[in-house]
C-alpha cells in the first residue's frame, strides 16, 4: 500500500486543524461575543452615546437693559438648536451659575449696546468654561457663528462688496456629524479588538491546557499550525467588519462612498496584519492574562489613541507623529474614512495598503519564528 501524496496530506492535516478550531470557537461563546457581540455594543455606544458636536450648550444670557437689538439677539440664540439659554438679571448672577456649572458659558451685552451698535461699536462679552478646553473652542465658534448670523439678518458688519456673496460649503462631511467621522474608525478598532485580542487569548490558552504540546506530538507542521489558527479568525474578523458596516450604513446613516472591493481588499489585509500579530503575542506569552494585558496595551489602546480615530494625528507632538507610523490602524483608519466619506482615492489606498502588507508580513514572520515544535 503506498503512502498518500505529501500535498494531500498537508491538506488533510490543515482540514482537521480547521475543523478543530471551528469546534473550539462553537463550544466557547467568549469567541462569539468578542467577534459580534462586542462589536454592536461598541457601535450603540459610540453611535448614540459619543459625540464631539455639542448640543443645547447652556448659556446665561445677561442683557441688563431691554431694547430691540438686544432682543433680536437673545432671539437669534434662543432659536438656534446648539444653546439652551437661562436669562440672568446681572454678570454676577451669571458668573454665580457658572461657578455651579450650571451654564457653560456667558453671553453679555453692554446697557448701551443698542447705541454702541448704531455707531458700530458694539461688544459682546464672551466669558466660557474652560475645564474642558475642547468644547469651549467649540462653543466660542458656535456663539461666533450666531453673532455673524444676526448681524446678516439685520444688514449690519458685512465687509464684503456689493453684489458679492460669500457661499460656505463643507466639503465631504457636509453634515458636520461626528459620527459620521467616528464610526468609520470604530471599524478599525473592532477589527483590532478581534485580531489582536481574541487570537492571542485563545491560543494562549491553548498553552495553558496542554493542548499545543499534543500538536506538537502530531506531524503537522508549523506553518500548517499557523493557517488552522490564522483563518477561522480570518473569517470572524471579516464577518464582524461586514456586520459593522452595514450597522454604520443603515443605522446610523453614514455615507458609504467607495467600493466594496477596496474595503474587502484593505481590510483583509488589515485583518492578517491583527491576527499576526495576535499570534506573535501568544508565542511569547504562553499565558492568557499575560496575553490579553499586552494585547491591550500594545495594540487596542495605541489602535485607539494614535490611528486619527478620535485625535488629530496632526496636532500631536513630532515625536508621537513619528511613533504612529508603526501603529497599523493608523493606515486603516485613514482608509475608512476616505472610502467612507470621500470615495475611492486609490492613492490614499495604495499607500495605505503597502504599509499594512509590510507590518503583515513582518509579524507573521516574527509568529513564525517564534512558534517552535519545542515545550522550551
Amino acid at each position: 500500500m503506498t503512502a498518500p501524496p505529501r500535498d494531500g496530506s498537508a491538506r488533510l492535516r490543515i482540514r482537521g486543524l480547521l475543523r478543530k478550531e471551528w469546534l473550539e470557537i462553537l463550544r466557547d461563546p467568549s469567541s462569539i461575543a468578542i467577534a459580534f457581540v462586542l462589536p454592536a455594543l461598541l457601535l450603540f455606544l459610540f453611535g448614540y452615546g459619543v459625540s464631539l458636536d455639542p448640543r443645547e450648550v447652556r448659556i446665561a444670557f445677561v442683557k441688563p437693559s431691554s431694547s430691540q437689538p438686544a432682543e433680536s439677539l437673545a432671539e437669534a440664540f434662543r432659536g438656534s438648536p446648539y444653546f439652551r439659554v437661562a436669562f440672568a438679571a446681572d454678570i454676577v448672577t451669571a458668573r454665580r451659575l457658572l461657578d455651579r456649572r450650571e451654564v457653560q458659558g456667558i453671553v453679555s451685552l453692554r446697557d448701551d449696546f443698542a447705541d454702541r451698535l448704531e455707531n458700530g461699536e458694539a461688544v459682546v462679552q464672551l466669558v466660557l468654561d474652560g475645564v474642558d478646553a475642547n468644547t469651549a473652542r467649540i462653543v466660542q465658534g458656535y456663539v461666533r457663528g450666531t453673532f455673524a448670523g444676526w448681524l446678516a439678518r439685520i444688514d449690519r458688519g458685512s465687509r464684503a462688496p456689493p453684489g458679492l456673496t460669500i457661499e460656505h460649503r463643507m466639503w465631504f462631511n457636509s453634515e458636520i456629524d461626528s459620527r459620521h467621522f467616528l464610526i468609520p474608525g470604530l471599524v478599525a478598532i473592532i477589527m483590532t479588538l478581534i485580531g489582536a485580542m481574541l487570537t492571542s487569548l485563545v491560543v494562549a490558552r491553548e498553552w495553558e491546557r496542554g493542548t499545543m504540546e499534543a500538536l506538537f506530538a502530531t506531524p503537522v507542521r508549523i506553518r500548517e499550525i499557523m493557517i488552522g489558527k490564522l483563518l477561522p479568525y480570518f473569517v470572524l474578523g471579516m464577518g464582524s467588519m461586514a456586520v459593522a458596516t452595514a450597522m454604520a450604513v443603515l443605522l446610523f446613516g453614514v455615507p458609504f462612498r467607495g467600493s466594496f472591493l477596496a474595503l474587502l481588499l484593505l481590510a483583509g489585509i488589515y485583518m492578517m496584519a491583527s491576527l499576526a500579530y495576535g499570534l506573535a503575542v501568544s508565542a511569547l506569552a504562553r499565558s492568557q492574562f499575560v496575553a490579553g494585558q499586552v494585547a491591550i496595551i500594545t495594540a487596542f489602546l495605541p489602535a485607539f489613541i494614535l490611528s486619527g480615530f478620535i485625535f488629530d494625528i496632526r496636532s500631536m507632538p513630532w515625536a508621537i507623529q513619528l511613533l504612529t507610523y508603526i501603529i497599523p490602524a493608523r493606515y486603516f483608519v485613514s482608509s475608512l474614512q476616505t472610502m467612507f466619506l470621500a470615495g475611492d482615492v486609490w492613492r490614499v489606498y495604495l499607500v495605505d495598503g503597502a504599509a499594512l502588507l509590510l507590518i503583515a508580513a513582518i509579524f507573521l514572520a516574527v509568529a513564525r519564528r517564534r512558534t517552535r515544535k519545542s515545550l522550551e
